[in-house]
């Protein structure tokens, strides 16, 4: 895990690959509770008899279960030390370029596109992350998050 220190730091890393998380296993289990969620209860994700002979040749992720899984990714990567708060403001683009079978391990590199400070006292960073699965050379997701940040120091 990366600690900054200050936001002149971070201001330092843009451009740069910043941090790699840590590997998320998807499971069934989390795969039907988003389900149950969002009320997607669509075949491919929650029937895997079904979805084994499916297109797939087995049951997948919701595409947006794979971006919510962004909060994990960056508490996993990086910190900012001081830091009183952190908030998701958004994304600019994502898209989702390959399945994500149940039982993939998953993990998101992070690089720093932009960050500008927010008065009093935040930091607005854009981040390029790019979801990996183990052992395919495609990544399953790609996304500009737009995140902000209240509390550290200069």
């Amino acid at each position: 895990m990366k600690t900054f220190h200050s936001y002149s730091e971070v201001l330092s890393c843009i451009g740069q690959e910043v941090a790699v998380s840590d590997w998320i296993t998807i499971t069934q289990a989390q795969v039907q509770l988003f389900a149950d969620a969002t009320g997607d209860q669509q075949w491919i994700h929650t029937d895997p008899e079904r979805a084994a002979k499916g297109p797939f040749g087995a049951p997948i992720a919701h595409g947006f279960l794979t971006l919510s899984l962004l909060p994990r990714f960056f508490a996993s990567s990086f910190a900012i030390k001081g830091s009183r708060m952190g908030v998701n403001y958004g994304l600019n683009r994502v898209r989702f370029t390959s399945p994500v079978p149940v039982g993939s391990r998953l993990r998101a590199r992070m690089m720093l596109q932009a960050a500008e400070r927010v008065e009093p006292d935040g930091l607005q960073m854009t981040w390029l992350l790019t979801v990996e699965r183990e052992g395919s050379d495609k990544p399953v997701c790609v996304a500009e998050s737009l995140t902000r940040n209240y509390g550290a120091a200069a």
